[in-house]
């Protein structure tokens, strides 16, 4: 039992209990006044060049279990950009789910073995296509790609 509380956990917290009082923040109040807020654009659909970066096995909000992909692109004007995907495990999505398992170059004879093979997805490199319908966006894994890992990204941006 963790009986240590979650020091990200603060919604039982007053507002000053969730500042640290050592954080001085006046020496870039000069700085913060002068610039402007970054444009954040989004990824256009197409197809990037992407390593897996991180895998978690979670529950969606419906409370179906769901594995979510955190995938940075390496290559092209957007490298060093997260791209992520959420599998959500559904009797109609197996197959597409295995399908992506296939191009991942794992084979998971159960479902239920899937959290020992979370590590053999990091550092996958893949072909992936980002299709957005609506408001919603798609990301598809196309094929494997043999960039050996701890490869950054083409801009220099480590990950």
């Amino acid at each position: 039992m963790n009986t240590h509380p979650n020091p990200f956990d603060a919604s039982e917290m007053a507002p000053q209990e969730r500042t640290d009082p050592s954080v001085d923040l006046s020496a870039l109040d000069g700085e913060y006044a002068k610039v402007e807020a970054a444009e954040v654009d989004e990824i256009p659909d197409g197809k990037y060049q992407a390593r897996v970066h991180s895998v978690r096995l979670t529950k969606s909000q419906s409370g179906n279990p769901m594995l979510q992909f955190d995938l940075v692109i390496l290559t092209g004007a957007h490298a060093g950009r997260h791209l992520f995907k959420n599998s959500v495990f559904t009797p109609a999505a197996l197959p597409f789910f295995k399908a992506d398992l296939k191009v991942l170059g794992l084979d998971v004879p159960k479902l239920s073995d899937l959290p020992k093979h979370l590590d053999a997805m990091l550092d996958v490199s893949l072909e992936v296509t980002k299709r957005t319908k609506g408001e919603y966006a798609n990301l598809y894994f196309n094929k494997r790609l043999q960039i050996p890992a701890g490869i950054p990204p083409a801009d220099g941006i480590a990950f």
